[in-house]
This record gives C-alpha cells, sequence and structure tokens, in this order.
C-alpha cells in the first residue's frame, strides 16, 4: 500500500542519497552485505559488545552531569547520584555492571575467534584492530574504575600507576605524569577523569575501521572456509537482524536480573569507604576481568638480571602483545578448530589456564596460589609462542567440506559430520 505520504518520503530518500548516499550505504552494509549462511550464536556477541559500548557512553555522558572530578568532593557525588538524582541509581548500575557485562561479551567474541581461526588471511588487520579495542578497553576501565574515589579506587590507582616506575629511564617520569604531582591525588583524578570520558570516542573510531576490516572480506565462519559463491551467502537483513535481536533480548535479560537483583556482585565493598592514604585495604584487588592480567603480574619471580617487578610488568604487557601476532604464530593453513582435533583440545587447555589465573589473581601470591599462578603464566606464553607453531607444523587436520552449502545440507555423511562426531568424542 503506497500514498501521497510514502511517495513524499521516498523522494526525499532520493533527494538526500543522490546528495549524500547515506541510504545507499545502509542498505549495501546491512540490508544487502553477504553473509555465511552458517553462522551459529557465538556471533551475536559481536553485535552485542557494539550495543555495550552505545550503553556504557549513554549511562557514561548522564553520570559525567553529576559527577565532580574533586578528591574532596568526588566520593560525595557519587553518593549524591546514587539517591538524589532522578534514576541517578540505574545510571550509575547499568554503567558499574555494563562494563563487567561488556567485558564478558568481548572476552567470548575473543575466545570465538581463537577457536574458528577469525585471525588468519585475510583478517590479520581485523583481529588487530580487535586487539587495540581490547587495550582501550582496559585502559577506560581502569581509569572509570578510580573515579568513584573510595578505598580500592584510591589504592588500585596507587598500586598500578607505581607498576611503570619499574621501566628502565622513563619509568619514574611516566608515573608523575600520571600522577601530576608525588603522589595519586587530584591531578590524577582529573587526567583519570578527562582520559576515561575521552577514550570511549577513540574505541568508536577505531570500532569503525574494525567494521570496514570485517566487510573488506566477510564474516568468517564456524568451518572457516571461504565462501564460494551465492549459494553460500544469505542476506544480513532479516536473517541475522533477527537472530542478533533474539541474543540482544536474552542477554538484556541476565544483564537486568543483575542490575535490579545483585547490583553489587561484581563489585567490591572496600569501594563503599571513602578514600583514606593512611589506610591500606588488606587485601587490593582489581575487578574480575583483570584478574588473570593481575595473576602473571604478581607471580613472575626473578628472571637473570631482571627483578621481579619488571619481569611481571614485561609479562602483563606481553600477555597482551603475543595476542597481535597470532595470524603469524599459527602456521596451519585450516582455520577452524573443527578440522583440527589436537588444536580444539589445546584450545580448551587456554580456557581453564585463564580462568586458573583469573583465581590465583583474586588471592594472595602464596602457598598453592603463587605456584599455581607461576605455572598458568609459564603455560599462557607457552601455548601462543610454542604450541600454536608446532602444533600448525604436525597436526593432520580432518578434511575440508567442499563449500558452506554442502556442508549445511548435508546432515549424514561427509567431512562435517565426520567433525562433527570427533566434536562428539
Amino acid at each position: 500500500m503506497t500514498g501521497p505520504g510514502t511517495q513524499s518520503q521516498s523522494k526525499l530518500v532520493r533527494w538526500i542519497d543522490y546528495r549524500l548516499p547515506i541510504f545507499t550505504f545502509m542498505r549495501h552494509e546491512l540490508n544487502e552485505y553477504p553473509t555465511p549462511r552458517n553462522l551459529n550464536y557465538w556471533w551475536n556477541f559481536g553485535s552485542l559488545a557494539g550495543i555495550m559500548l552505545v550503553i556504557m557512553m549513554v549511562t557514561g555522558i548522564f553520570l559525567a552531569m553529576q559527577y565532580t572530578p574533586n578528591v574532596s568532593d568526588a566520593f560525595d557525588s557519587v553518593e549524591r547520584i546514587m539517591r538524589d538524582v532522578n534514576f541517578g541509581w540505574l545510571l550509575r548500575y547499568l554503567h558499574m555492571n555494563g562494563a563487567s557485562f561488556f567485558f564478558i561479551v568481548v572476552y567470548v567474541h575473543l575466545f570465538r575467534g581463537l577457536y574458528y581461526g577469525s585471525y588468519k588471511e585475510p583478517r590479520e588487520l581485523l583481529w588487530m584492530l580487535g586487539v587495540i579495542i581490547l587495550l582501550l578497553m582496559m585502559a577506560t576501565a581502569f581509569m572509570g574504575y578510580v573515579l568513584p574515589w573510595g578505598q580500592m579506587s584510591f589504592w588500585a590507582a596507587t598500586v598500578i600507576t607505581n607498576l611503570f616506575s619499574a621501566l628502565p629511564v622513563v619509568g619514574p617520569k611516566v608515573v608523575g605524569w600520571l600522577w601530576g604531582g608525588f603522589a595519586v591525588g587530584n591531578p590524577t583524578l582529573n587526567r583519570f577523569y578527562s582520559l576515561h570520558y575521552l577514550l570511549p570516542f577513540l574505541i568508536v573510531g577505531v570500532v569503525g575501521l574494525h567494521l570496514i576490516a570485517l566487510h573488506q572480506h566477510g564474516s568468517n565462519n564456524p568451518l572457516g572456509i571461504d565462501r564460494k559463491g551465492p549459494q553460500d551467502s544469505i542476506p544480513f537483513h532479516p536473517y541475522y537482524t533477527v537472530k542478533d535481536m533474539f541474543g540482544l533480548g536474552v542477554f538484556l535479560i541476565a544483564y537486568a536480573v543483575v542490575v535490579f537483583y545483585f547490583p553489587n556482585l561484581l563489585g567490591d565493598t572496600q569501594n563503599y569507604v571513602p578514600a583514606n592514604p593512611l589506610q591500606t585495604p588488606p587485601e587490593i584487588v582489581p575487578e574480575w576481568y583483570f584478574l588473570p592480567y593481575y595473576a602473571i603480574l604478581r607471580s613472575v619471580p626473578d628472571i637473570l638480571f631482571i627483578p621481579a617487578k619488571l619481569a611481571g610488568v614485561l609479562c602483563l604487557f606481553g600477555a597482551i602483545g603475543v595476542l597481535f601476532f597470532l595470524p603469524w604464530l599459527d602456521t596451519s593453513r585450516v582455520r577452524s578448530a573443527r578440522f583440527r582435533p589436537v588444536f580444539k583440545w589445546v584450545f580448551w587447555l587456554l580456557v581453564i589456564d585463564v580462568v586458573a589465573l583469573g583465581v590465583c589473581g583474586a588471592h594472595r601470591p602464596e602457598g598453592l596460589y603463587i605456584i599455581v599462578g607461576r605455572l598458568a603464566t609459564l603455560y599462557y606464553f607457552i601455548h601462543f609462542i610454542v604450541l600454536f607453531p608446532v602444533i600448525g607444523w604436525l597436526e593432520r587436520p580432518l578434511p575440508l567440506p567442499t563449500s558452506i552449502s554442502a556442508a549445511v545440507t548435508k546432515t549424514s555423511s561427509g567431512p562435517l559430520a565426520a567433525a562433527s562426531s570427533v566434536e562428539k568424542r
């Protein structure tokens, strides 16, 4: 059914599109964008990450309107947001728990990429941009954690910024620049507030590059093989928009349950105490999404002539830096772990290793925890630097399907069935 309103709208759209082809761009990138027909729900987490970024930015902007970046008033301004600002408690809980849910989504997205080989040619830059986004997220989250100016905020800022002092020559200067003085104080809080507000917009820019790189060669898929023709693709809309909306609904239910019923489940009660530079908390523990890296930092002993503090800092940054080189460390030509029986089991060892690091990071570095932390740290680097290339050279992968469509339509026999039977075992 069409009418004068529809026709005038079409004329308006055509008028705008002729001068600024934004509608053509959206139609091409969202509606006509060819997508592998076999994507599963693990591919929902990319869009969920984008939605969480928007939620975090919107809630953060409204919170910034009421926050006071001053060491004398920061804690009280957060309490005022919680008590006096209309729906301020909701904005803060959405933002505070949103950080955890954002990292959950991104970590699942990252491990999915590892399992299905989404970092391999020709998607190397796509992967590297994703690692840059992860680094920017970590920096943004750390600075945001300092802003409430509670006990854990203050002491986390003191401990983490002090790490840079271990760097030769430039370390003390970096620490002085971060502090803006001789200790963590008001200049530090102002710097962190400014950067916490600025970095999300930088993340948006890198996400834009990430999407451009994604659309250049298209999405990877569970089989890890390239699309052979139109029979292997379906339009992104409406098939995957509906799938993403379903996944978003399930995700928002879990998010809402935490926000409304368990808002402090993932936080630390020490941060509800105003910052006191004269009283150190009994335990200084970062947020859960930093715990594996915190365990690496504390577990590393002296290495030859490198003191433990500097070695821990180098391994901490190396744990992220090694991800940049995965496209070249993995020597196998097969992408998906479905067809790599040895790599698949080693992948799950990595998952267990990261969980073990997280548990060790939540406890004091003593007794069994320091032993497990050191072994888990050693395995983490062996996994990427040694096992990735060696498995690629020695492993005999299963035969790949001839095409995505052939694998999707073949249910009882063939390479996909063989791979599925191996996975079930």
